[in-house]
């Protein structure tokens, strides 16, 4: 099942202003698990509980959530950059970016949504967009 996250300028209408197709609910619990594995030293929401407590099942990323979560999306950014890169997680990613060339200099870019865009980046423009907008992220 595909994960897709999004911020909506109406959600009653459903008119959507962004929205990021990370893959499916194991490709985020992928990247989610090497933030827990690499950047909290195995204890799963200690640093950035945000972004890690929150259920990727379903729901939203509340207005007031969203500061804190592209916050904490920018201090991963920052902290992956400074590791070297993985190999991209075997299946789609993989293949992708075989296809595409992607050449990760840093964990920060071994991550990517399905148009083979740095997973972070697009999570965290989403957030700012959210976070100007004082609109919630929305799990589709």
């Amino acid at each position: 099942m595909s994960l897709y996250l999004c911020v909506f300028e109406e959600p009653e209408r459903d008119i959507e202003l962004d929205g990021v197709e990370v893959g499916g609910y194991d490709d985020f619990h992928l990247f989610r698990a090497s933030v827990a594995e690499e950047l909290e030293q195995g204890r799963w929401g200690s640093r950035f509980p945000a972004l890690m407590l929150h259920s990727d099942s379903d729901g939203t990323w509340e207005p007031g959530e969203v500061h804190v979560l592209e916050a904490e999306l920018a201090t991963i950014k920052r902290e992956f950059e400074s590791l070297g890169p993985v190999d991209f997680p075997d299946g789609w990613q993989a293949g992708l970016a075989r296809a595409l060339g992607l050449k990760p200099r840093s964990r920060a870019e071994c991550y990517v949504d399905v148009d083979g865009e740095p997973l972070l980046d697009r999570l965290i423009a989403l957030a700012r967009l959210a976070h100007e907008g004082s609109s919630a992220i929305w799990f589709q």
